[in-house]
């Protein structure tokens, strides 16, 4: 690690706290930072390449991932010592295989090569001999002008083609294809955004190419990400501080890229079940009487309630000056165990907000400062500033005496009840460039140099203390802000402080769509919208929650001057609501099964359309609409007062979900919607499992279940699988405690048959018999012939929408069931 001098660090944190908070562009001479190889030597797991400039590593992760770092010989960056945050804990390099050429270093990952030219010296990368990308200058030195003074950055530059689109950079509102843009890699709440933001609380130092690559940029530091804004078909990334490194990873589709990207930088543990129900949740409750009551207000209006969330009145009775006590305000919540305990019965879980801040005027700023768990000024002393909330310190999560500080906070607060954590302002919202940070070998850290990761270290820290508390239990962690690989530490994040606005619904899918496939698959949004609002717009909200059942978590939540909940709001609102909850609980079988994918293979549970057609990825652009899973296509409402929207539908046949109308896809068309409908659409061949709507997932089973299947004579093959488990347990796949029910169709002009099979071992709670309501969509004619398990069986044909439904008891034998026409 990089040791310095606690003093000269602080004055380069000074000098490039000034320098970098202008985004300036100079012009690039390439030819100044031109490499020239001088040689080279292989050992087991790695190639270094020696150049004037430097040494250049690159090392094998999998068959379709190279990671390059590069160690300057002269004035490297400070922190350049830094580990790896993007990658998993035990990552390894492989075995390398290098093939020496007179001119060339080839290195066969796999499907994956990196083509080394010695003279001139350059680096490309192809994919089963299909070009990807190559170094443009490879790793230079740039510069940008505050005050017409100059300072110094480093980072690594790639040439693009002509018509290539790029995703990435994460939470950005500028259109999918970020290309043409200069992206700022701070974390940095954006209080009220709408549908233009450049810099938000998620930054990703990494982007999705059209052609089927992706670059992850391994620096945790204050940066940049150019994707051809500087100039036109260049992509640079350029930091202040840290390793300047990266990964580039292939595949031959996209999901390949993003199985193999997760492969590196880990995958999403399974949440538990409750974590796809209802939450109820504002800014904020004030007192144990409102929270109770609130959850109250859902069980007699019968709407379905698995969470509260409390915001931070839960340690003070206003605003500033309490953020830090960590515990509870005994004046408003007089018995927070018995409160807790009561939630818990009803099956409610209860989650907390903390912050990484503690107040100078809070209850334990002065055991803060005895027990040396905050980070320093110049001096060594804590250092401290003002923000919104007031005069403050933060905990030095990246330190030892930190972590175990706030550990056994959160500890303590466990063995009360709380059974979801909620991290917030942990970009950090306000961390000054003299703040330092000292990490468990003794050395010092600028701010600047870690910022990206705070948020990433603190939900580290978090879900390996939670993993020791109970290792049988999921951890749920809701954060604003992380990194790189975040997702393997179990987080969940929410957009920021979302305007109360169409302006602030209308990019939602985007900042959805885009982190999800950089492993962020939870990512969703304050359903209704946080900030502002003048008065409740019903159509507004309701299009929000709408949206809200088809993307990953369900969470209403704002500031109070609107109540978010829809048990505050008139009767046909709630009515509306209702339906729409209580759908997302029928629902759960099907969620349920997409987390369990993406906790398998980084899948995200909300899908750009490009993914319909793979081959040739010419419609990234399109942030209007998405799949959810396999089966869903959805196309959110997201402007005022329209009854007719036009809809792209992908290639295909689709049913409306709601009126069973079918469509031929590939086409636009022009659905009809009211208050209470939106476009969503069933892709034919499709399963959909489903149970009857429940008050909290804590009464959730499958023991009777609603089988949809979407028959189209153009889709002779469907099939669909089904995940269950206990919906709690830490690992159940890994244990074998799970099941998996595999369905299967086959469809010619004589009939239909339908297979219904399982797989797997057994877990608490599992069924040992199935009621199971087989509708079949798309059913013209009434059937001559019905046989489960080839005899007789009754069934019901409607011709008001030509559903079939037949019901049968199914035991673990497969069993089948024959439709004759």
């Amino acid at each position: 690690m990089l040791k310095l001098n606690v003093k000269s660090l602080s004055i380069w944190l000074l000098i490039t706290f000034v320098c970098f908070s202008v985004d300036a562009k100079t012009p690039f001479d390439n030819s100044q930072f031109t490499h020239h190889y001088v040689a080279h030597h292989i050992e087991k797991h790695a190639l270094t390449v020696e150049t004037d400039k430097g040494e250049i590593t690159f090392k094998v992760l999998n068959s379709n991932a190279i990671n390059v770092i590069f160690h300057a010989y002269q004035n490297p960056l400070p922190a350049s010592q830094l580990p790896s945050f993007a990658n998993k804990e035990g990552v390894t390099a492989r075995p390398i295989q290098v093939m020496d050429s007179a001119n060339a270093l080839t290195i066969n990952a796999g499907d994956l090569k990196a083509i080394i030219t010695k003279h001139p010296f350059g680096v490309r990368y192809q994919h089963k001999q299909r070009d990807l990308i190559r170094e443009e200058s490879g790793f230079f030195q740039g510069q940008v002008i505050e005050n017409e003074t100059t300072y110094t950055t480093e980072g690594v530059r790639f040439t693009l083609t002509d018509n290539e689109q790029l995703l990435g950079g994460g939470e950005r509102t500028v259109g999918m294809n970020r290309r043409g843009y200069r992206l700022p890699l701070y974390n940095k709440a954006d209080y009220g955004y709408t549908h233009q933001s450049t810099q938000m609380n998620f930054s990703i130092p990494a982007v999705m190419s059209s052609k089927k690559y992706l670059i992850l940029f391994d620096n945790s530091a204050k940066g940049y990400l150019d994707i051809g804004a500087s100039q036109e078909n260049i992509l640079s990334f350029e930091a202040v501080a840290g390793r300047i490194a990266y990964t580039i990873f292939s595949g031959d589709q996209f999901t390949d890229i993003i199985r193999n990207y997760v492969a590196v930088t880990g995958k999403q543990p399974m949440p538990p079940r409750w974590a796809l129900g209802n939450f109820a949740s504002r800014f904020g409750y004030h007192s144990q009487q409102e929270v109770l009551h609130t959850v109250d207000r859902y069980k007699q209006l019968d709407i379905p309630l698995d969470a509260v969330v409390m915001d931070l009145y839960w340690f003070g009775k206003d605003i500033t000056g309490h953020m830090g006590n960590l515990d509870w305000d005994r004046q408003h919540f007089p018995q927070p165990q018995e409160m807790l305990h009561q939630l818990n019965q009803q099956g409610v879980n209860p989650i907390l907000i903390t912050e990484p801040y503690v107040l100078s005027s809070s209850k334990r700023w002065q055991q803060a400062v005895q027990q040396d768990v905050l980070a320093k000024d110049a001096q060594g002393k804590p250092k401290t500033f003002d923000f919104y909330f007031g005069n403050t310190g933060i905990i030095d999560i990246f330190n030892a005496k930190g972590r175990h500080w706030f550990n056994a906070i959160y500890a303590t607060l466990h063995e009360q009840g709380i059974k979801g954590w909620w991290g917030d302002l942990g970009e950090p919202e306000v961390h000054p460039a003299d703040t330092l940070h000292q990490l468990d070998d003794g050395a010092f850290i600028s701010a600047d140099a870690i910022h990206n990761v705070y948020g990433h270290q603190w939900a580290n820290m978090l879900y390996h203390n939670l993993r020791q508390l109970n290792p049988d239990e999921r951890p749920f962690i809701l954060m604003r802000s992380g990194f790189a690989g975040s997702q393997r530490y179990g987080m969940i994040p929410w957009t920021g402080d979302v305007n109360r606005s169409w302006g602030g619904l209308q990019p939602q899918v985007e900042l959805s769509l885009q982190m999800g496939l950089f492993g962020l698959g939870y990512t969703h949004s304050d359903l209704g919208g946080f900030a502002g609002g003048e008065h409740f717009d019903k159509e507004l909200y309701l299009r929000w929650l709408q949206y809200g059942v088809f993307q990953p978590i369900f969470r209403p939540h704002g500031q109070q001057n609107i109540a978010s909940e829809p048990v505050y709001h008139d009767k046909q609102t709630q009515d509306i609501a209702r339906d729409y909850i209580k759908l997302r609980y029928q629902l759960l079988p099907y969620n349920y099964t997409l987390a369990f994918k993406n906790s398998l293979t980084g899948m995200p549970l909300m899908r750009p359309t490009f993914f319909a057609d793979d081959n040739k990825a010419n419609d990234m652009s399109n942030a209007h609409c998405y799949f959810w899973g396999d089966a869903f296509f959805v196309h959110p409402i997201v402007n005022p007062k329209q009854t007719l929207i036009d809809v792209d539908l992908p290639k295909g046949t689709w049913f409306n979900f709601f009126t069973e109308q079918r469509y031929r896809g590939n086409q636009s068309i022009t659905s009809e919607v009211d208050l209470t409908t939106f476009p969503v659409f069933v892709r034919a061949g499709s399963f959909i499992p489903m149970i009857e709507p429940i008050q909290t997932t804590a009464d959730y089973s499958s023991a009777s279940l609603t089988l949809h299947y979407y028959a189209d004579p153009s889709v002779p093959h469907g099939q669909g699988m089904m995940y269950e488990d206990d919906g709690k347990t830490f690992a159940a796949y890994e244990k074998k405690q799970y099941e998996q029910l595999l369905f299967k169709a086959e469809q010619n002009q004589h009939g239909l048959d339908i297979s219904l099979r399982k797989e797997g071992y057994s877990y608490p709670g599992m069924p040992t018999m199935r009621t199971v309501s087989l509708v079949i969509h798309n059913i013209p004619n009434a059937p001559k012939t019905v046989t489960y398990q080839g005899q007789n069986t009754n069934f019901k044909w409607a011709s008001d929408n030509n559903t079939l439904t037949v019901k049968v008891k199914w035991h673990d034998d497969p069993a089948n069931i024959t439709i004759g026409f």
